[in-house]
C-alpha cells in the first residue's frame, strides 16, 4: 500500500480545469499543426530554387516545436512538478529514447570505428548492399554515397557491422572495369581475344600502367568473354565500359562473329565487377 501511495503522488488530481485545460491544448495543437503544415506547404509551393526547400525544410520543425511547447504545458497538468517526480520522470524517459536510438548511437559508434579503419573515404567507389555510388562525404552517423544515376543515398555506419562494404578503388586512382561479351561458340578464339585487347588498347579513356586482361569462360549456350581493364579516373568507368562495349560490337560484328543464341532459361554471370564492387557491359 505504501508503494502504492509513493506511485500514486507522481500525479495530480485531475480535476474538470484540469480536463478543460487539456482539452484545449490538444485542440490547439492538433488545430496549429494543421495550420502551420498546410500554410507553408502553401507558401513554398509559389516559391522558386533554395527558398522553396528552406520553407519546405520548416514543416517538420515546426511541427516538432509544436509538439514540444505541448507537452511543456500537459506535463506539469498531469504530474506534480517536484524534484523526485522529475527525476522520476527524465529516467523513464531516458530509458525509453535510449531503447528507441539504439541503431543512432549505433551507428554513431560504427562511425568511430569507420574513421579509424577507413574502409570508405570520399572518393572511393563502394558497394553497401544494393548501393553503388562515390563517396561524397563521411558523416559521423551516415555515409553519403552519390549514385550513377545521381541519387545521394545516405546509408547509416551500423551496416559496418552485418554488411560486407566493397571498395572498387580504395582510395585510389585504380579502378578496374569489366566489359562482357557473350558470343556463339563457333569462332576463332585466339583471334578474338586478341581483338578485344586491340579493343581496350584504343579506348581514350584507358590507363596504360595498368594490365589489361581478357579472360574467356566456356558455358553451355557459348564462349563468355570479359575485358577487364582500368579508366584513367574513376569517374570515367560506365563511359569507358560503353567505350569498349560498342567498339567490341562492332570489331565483332565487322568479322562476322555472332552472338551467342541464349535459351530463355540461361543463367548468366553477372559478376561483372567495377573493382570488387559491380558494373555491367553487354554485349
Amino acid at each position: 500500500m505504501e508503494e502504492q501511495k509513493k506511485y500514486a503522488r507522481l500525479f495530480n488530481d485531475i480535476d474538470s480545469q484540469a480536463l478543460i485545460t487539456l482539452g484545449l491544448v490538444l485542440l490547439a495543437t492538433i488545430v496549429l499543426i494543421i495550420v502551420s503544415q498546410r500554410g507553408l506547404n502553401w507558401i513554398g509551393n509559389r516559391m522558386h530554387g533554395q527558398v522553396r526547400f528552406r520553407i519546405f525544410a520548416l514543416v517538420p520543425i515546426t511541427r516538432l516545436l509544436i509538439l514540444i511547447t505541448a507537452l511543456a504545458i500537459i506535463v506539469p497538468t498531469i504530474i506534480e512538478p517536484s524534484l523526485r517526480n522529475m527525476v522520476t520522470l527524465m529516467g523513464a524517459l531516458g530509458l525509453a529514447i535510449g531503447f528507441a536510438m539504439k541503431d543512432y548511437v549505433s551507428s554513431l559508434i560504427a562511425g568511430v570505428v569507420s574513421a579509424v579503419e577507413l574502409p570508405y573515404r570520399p572518393g572511393d567507389w563502394v558497394q553497401i548492399e544494393d548501393t553503388y555510388g562515390e563517396v561524397k562525404h563521411v558523416g559521423l552517423r551516415t555515409v553519403d554515397i552519390q549514385t550513377p544515376d545521381d541519387d545521394l543515398v545516405y546509408v547509416p555506419h551500423l551496416k559496418l557491422w552485418d554488411h560486407a562494404v566493397y571498395n572498387a578503388n580504395n582510395g585510389g586512382t585504380s579502378l578496374q572495369c569489366v566489359a562482357s561479351f557473350y558470343l556463339h561458340p563457333e569462332h576463332e578464339a585466339g583471334w578474338v581475344r586478341k581483338a578485344l585487347r586491340d579493343v581496350a588498347l584504343t579506348s581514350a579513356y584507358l590507363k596504360f600502367d595498368q594490365p589489361i586482361i581478357v579472360v574467356a569462360e566456356e558455358k553451355p549456350w557459348g564462349t563468355h568473354y570479359r575485358i577487364r581493364a582500368y579508366p584513367v579516373d574513376p569517374r570515367q568507368q560506365f563511359l569507358f565500359i560503353t567505350d569498349l562495349t560498342l567498339r567490341g560490337k562492332k570489331v565483332l560484328s565487322a568479322a562476322g562473329v555472332q552472338s551467342a543464341m541464349l535459351p530463355p532459361d540461361a543463367a548468366l554471370d553477372t559478376r561483372n565487377a567495377v573493382g570488387s564492387a559491380y558494373s555491367r557491359g553487354n554485349d
